[in-house]
């Protein structure tokens, strides 16, 4: 768009972007010189021998790239640009990043850790389940402190991705499962929210919650939308956010880690409550002074509502017919937790 914020949102992206590249590239160049090759499927038989790879090496190895892809992910302390770049650019944009962007980092986290570094996830687990923890807290919190529409949207990002860290620290096949049915999850129910977002700003031309109001006597089926996406992103029963978390807490009980299940709990009423504050603002509540709707031609709200209702109607199959999709998700887990499968399917009969 070319203005001030959304200039300044995109210096904070490409600067903390490129620091994260080159620690990424840092310990790709580690990986070449320890094992000479980059073929993952290579490199993870090299890491299950075992005595091939000097084993203080595999941990540095590991650090970085936890740090590498935990900025692309957003995790704590590692998510300031996140809330600060994600609500300049438009609406559309900024839901293709909620949806996919940081997920990459988490998706990224789990292929490396279940393909390479498994033998020494008990090293890693106490440090990734207390960045899991802070990740929800910091995030949640920062969401109910915001007064913009997308703001606090993007501030859930972070909140959401500490929810995906969780599965991964866990590292049961229940918890591998909880963290793959999650992100679909997440990037159907977030999507929708920015685009809710963006629709009332199309409409009345402002994120600022405390300027809105009304939007539900005046666009029900607006507001129906909005909660839809709100109630599944806070997990309630039966939308597809409940099974996602109730999947992760039944991990957590299991390792017997109650105080990130305590967190996560905490979390989730923490984002009904900003769900709940979206909605009493710029729906339930007589606006501050009168607002009249901008026009939409019947072209303009297909061209709004087409996506939206798509995703939501996605997201909502996923809550009510949840079994074939946990199933889904529970045969990735055994592939996630089964590196020999991978590996002879890249490389047949080289092991």
């Amino acid at each position: 768009g070319g203005e001030r914020p959304q200039l300044q949102g995109a210096i904070k992206y490409v600067t903390l972007n490129l620091l994260s590249s080159t620690i990424f590239l840092t310990a790709v160049g580690v990986l070449y010189a320890l094992t000479g090759m980059l073929n993952m499927a290579d490199v993870a038989a090299q890491f299950q021998a075992g005595d091939q790879v000097p084993q203080g090496m595999v941990l540095v190895l590991a650090a970085l790239f936890l740090v590498a892809f935990g900025v692309k992910a957003a995790l704590f302390p590692l998510f300031f640009w996140l809330p600060d770049s994600y609500h300049t650019p438009p609406v559309s944009v900024t839901a293709i990043f909620s949806a996919l962007l940081s997920k990459v980092g988490v998706y990224a986290l789990a292929r490396v850790f279940t393909l390479f570094f498994a033998p020494h996830i008990e090293v890693f687990q106490p440090l990734l389940l207390v960045v899991a923890g802070l990740t929800m807290v910091t995030g949640v919190l920062g969401a109910v402190a915001q007064t913009d529409f997308r703001r606090l949207l993007s501030f859930h990002i972070i909140s959401q991705i500490g929810y995906l860290l969780l599965g991964i620290a866990l590292f049961s096949h229940l918890a591998l499962t909880g963290l793959i049915f999650f992100m679909a999850h997440v990037i159907i129910a977030k999507s929708a929210l920015f685009l809710v977002s963006g629709l009332v700003y199309r409409l009345y031309g402002s994120y600022d919650l405390k300027k809105l109001g009304g939007v539900y006597r005046a666009y029900p089926g607006l507001a129906a939308l909005f909660l839809a996406a709100a109630l599944g992103l806070a997990g309630i029963p039966p939308l597809s956010g409940f099974w996602a978390k109730l999947t992760l807490i039944r991990a957590g009980l299991e390792a017997g880690q109650y105080a990130i299940v305590g967190v996560a709990l905490l979390v989730s009423v923490l984002t009904l409550f900003s769900m709940i504050k979206i909605w009493a603002e710029v729906f339930w509540k007589e606006p501050p002074q009168p607002l009249t709707a901008r026009p939409l031609s019947p072209a303009g709200w297909a061209l709004y509502l087409a996506p939206l209702l798509m995703l939501i109607l996605i997201g909502l199959s996923l809550g009510f017919t949840a079994e074939p999709f946990l199933n889904l998700a529970q045969q990735a887990a055994d592939q996630l937790l089964n590196p020999t499968l991978y590996i002879d399917a890249v490389l047949p009969d080289a092991y």
